[in-house]
């Protein structure tokens, strides 16, 4: 049996100790690696672990150049999660940062499906949902006012490169009219320090286990507003109640019950202040998803148009807390 895969991939692995020098050596590439190579590494002897290397340039069609220390920054995170709840994240099996590179254990999707699929498939179970909710609540109260986990994660640089700036900067710098809202919601997230943010919590990132959601690709983590956790998540199952119109009602109660099992878990603030700050952050990431950097690839002309449409409304009203938000959601769409 011989080395199949990305020569240079099998190198660093070897280096790092990962491949033991005489086992043979399989990678596969692995689907959605829009910032990084992600492989399904089959060493002989061992189980088999999947490899991610970040890249400098993002796969998208704007320029976009990020930190390719957001691998180190994704490894602390899954490392401080699993402090929490093994059961959230899957183990880092080894870090190589010097080549910012790492490998995870390997759970199959057989019996960890991604959640995107299980949505698009039709199978929308709120109570994962809502279990995806709770759990993102305890990760946010247990490293609330935390000043060690303020210190291992003070990158807001990295969170500013990957979030802010592609998604919220960049849609205020071509629409004037709304560049006041949107960047005082930038200047916002970027000044506030309150909990461990994910910052890509997305049903493409979460794996569908049979002990409830892991969560993965942590690159954006930053200590910062979880607001933006439950913003992001929620923005999404607000899309694909357009894409997947078909699931829209069953994908709407979803939304709904992630956000409930979220807000009754918040300890560190006042649920209001929370709810309102994660509105207007829907609001914005929703055009952010047709007007950003990183437009979602799943919309046609069409749903763009009603995004856009819906996303404008709501930044031209008062801010809505987020549970209100998603009850005034509009079930038909133009």
């Amino acid at each position: 049996m011989s080395d199949t895969g990305d020569a240079a991939t099998i190198a660093a692995l070897r280096r790092a100790g990962i491949a033991p020098a005489g086992r043979a050596v399989s990678l596969a590439p692995l689907s959605g690696g829009v910032s990084c190579d992600v492989w399904l590494a089959r060493i002989e002897g061992e189980a088999p672990v999947v490899v991610k290397r970040a890249l400098p340039q993002l796969r998208v069609a704007a320029e976009w150049l990020a930190p390719v220390e957001r691998a180190e920054n994704e490894v602390r995170w899954l490392q401080r999660v699993a402090g929490i709840d093994p059961r959230l994240v899957p183990a880092v099996v080894a870090s190589v940062p010097e080549e910012h590179m790492f490998a995870l254990a390997y759970l199959t999707p057989e019996a960890h499906p991604v959640w995107r699929d299980e949505l698009i498939a039709g199978r929308v179970d709120r109570d994962f949902a809502a279990g995806l909710g709770r759990a993102l609540a305890r990760i946010h109260a247990a490293t609330a006012d935390r000043a060690a986990d303020a210190a291992a994660f003070d990158s807001m640089d990295l969170f500013d490169a990957l979030r802010i700036s592609p998604f919220l900067r960049y849609v205020a710098a071509n629409r004037p009219e709304l560049a006041p809202r949107l960047d005082a919601i930038a200047d916002d997230l970027q000044r506030r320090r309150v909990a461990l943010v994910h910052g890509d919590v997305s049903p493409k990132n979460i794996l569908a286990g049979p002990a409830g959601g892991v969560i993965l690709d942590a690159e954006c983590a930053v200590y910062g507003d979880p607001a933006f956790d439950l913003a992001f998540c929620t923005t999404h199952l607000l899309l694909k109640t357009i894409w997947l119109a078909g699931h829209a009602a069953a994908l709407k109660d979803s939304a709904s019950a992630f956000v409930a099992a979220y807000l009754a878990g918040v300890t560190w603030e006042p649920v209001g202040d929370l709810a309102t700050r994660a509105g207007s952050l829907v609001a914005a990431l929703l055009l952010a998803r047709v007007e950003g950097k990183s437009p979602a690839p799943y919309l046609d002309g069409n749903a763009k148009e009603t995004v856009r449409a819906n996303a404008l409304a709501l930044l031209a009203a008062a801010p809505l807390p987020i549970d209100q938000l998603i009850a005034a959601w509009p079930m038909e769409h133009r």
